[in-house]
């Protein structure tokens, strides 16, 4: 089956759009959280939910089980043979098949090993997520350099808009695409806590998805003159120690609202820390991260 890509104002209601597409219940449907709102100035949600979905794939029935259906099949036409001598024997030879078959459903459900039945049980999960591996490999790529021509276009545009000369410098690191935007007057595209430079690398990321026409892209980060990359810096000196505090003095430390980049950030560090663990509370826009002891 098919994915679909929804968005949503929230990762609910955009999965509730691709249960509409598909025409399904939620039990019948997997899904894939491919990006979350972001908490925006003065706790207003910024951009979009966008969640992927499909209908589960059914696996298919165990080999033992097929066997077994068409041991039922032929004891059955044999009955039915024996049947038409007559009513009296129809009664009787039907009456003594049926507990036959039960004897040796019963013997043969005994007999077989738990372990055979842990795994034709795991059957459907092993075969839906191998089929999933091999579609997202079936997938082919865009090719980075254009990606980097249809980013690079796209933000000299935008930059034109605003009456700015803005210089694009876009590479490829560890198979994200990085931006970086240079030249004079810039800070009309940073916005307070990076909100209008967060807004511009969403739209990034949607004129990239449909160029991209079911294409394989890359995550794109767009930065200007570097401020998101010595924010980042500082959020990391900030995160590494409150974690020694919480380490050294057995305290919790509760940061403030943030979004999900930079809630994403933060267990990242963490993660890279020792005695410390980082969990996200709270519901959105004022969701936050919470370090404890490990």
């Amino acid at each position: 089956m098919e994915w679909v890509e929804t968005t949503g104002k929230s990762v609910e209601e955009a999965k509730e759009l691709a249960l509409d597409q598909l025409g399904v219940d939620s039990k019948d449907a997997e899904f894939e959280v491919v990006e979350e709102p972001r908490v925006g100035l003065f706790g207003r949600t910024r951009g979009v939910a966008r969640v992927r979905a499909r209908v589960v794939p059914k696996a298919p029935r165990p080999k033992t089980e097929r066997r077994r259906r068409q041991r039922r099949s032929d004891r059955g036409g044999e009955g039915s043979e024996r049947a038409s001598k007559g009513s009296s024997s129809k009664r009787g030879g039907g009456q003594k098949d049926q507990k036959d078959q039960k004897d040796a459903d019963g013997a043969a459900k005994a007999e077989r090993p738990k372990k055979d039945r842990k795994e034709a049980a795991a059957a459907p999960a092993t075969t839906s997520d191998a089929k999933q591996q091999q579609e997202k490999q079936e997938r082919k790529p865009m090719e980075m350099d254009e990606q980097i021509e249809v980013v690079t276009g796209f933000l000299e545009r935008l930059g034109s808009a605003f009456g700015l000369d803005v210089r694009v410098e876009a590479t490829e690191v560890d198979g994200d695409l990085a931006v970086n935007l240079v030249g004079d007057g810039l800070g009309v595209l940073v916005g307070p806590r990076l909100a209008t430079l967060d807004a511009i690398q969403e739209i990034v990321r949607h004129v990239l998805q449909r160029q991209a026409e079911g294409r394989e892209y890359a995550r794109v980060i767009v930065d200007v003159q570097g401020i998101r990359a010595r924010r980042r810096e500082a959020l990391r000196e900030y995160v590494t120690d409150a974690a020694a505090r919480v380490r050294d003095e057995g305290v919790t430390v509760v940061f403030e609202v943030m979004s999900s980049p930079d809630r994403k950030f933060v267990h990242d560090v963490v993660n890279e820390l020792e005695g410390v663990a980082s969990a996200s509370e709270g519901e959105d826009p004022r969701r936050r991260v919470v370090l404890r002891p490990a």
